[in-house]
């Protein structure tokens, strides 16, 4: 149980580093490299999302987990990072859009 809550912290912290990480390289320009990072932060998240399904479908199947400190912690990575991927996307898309009109403009 201990290695599967440690597997969504590590999944989850990974995909919130590329995420952060890829607002970064959108903020200067990089929009491109951006997406690809992006893209890995929902790999990443999409391996998160399978340990937690696990441990979702182990207790529809009967076999209840003890709720843990640690455990929360994990679920709490994971909320967090999908947001920060949510909130990333608009924030490239809008670094985007702004590096247009400043094209435009000079």
């Amino acid at each position: 149980m201990e290695k599967i809550i440690m597997d969504l912290i590590i999944f989850s912290g990974e995909a919130r580093s590329y995420a952060m990480e890829a607002m970064q390289l959108a903020k200067n320009g990089q929009i491109d490299e951006a997406r690809e990072l992006l893209e890995k932060s929902k790999e990443t998240l999409g391996d998160a999302h399978a340990t937690q399904t696990s441990l979702i479908q182990g207790e529809a199947a009967g076999n209840k987990c003890e709720v843990s400190l640690l455990l929360v912690h994990a679920q709490d990575h994971l909320m967090t990072s999908i947001v920060v991927k949510d909130l990333a996307e608009e924030i490239i898309d809008l670094h985007e859009k702004l590096s247009k009109v400043e094209l435009k403009n000079e």
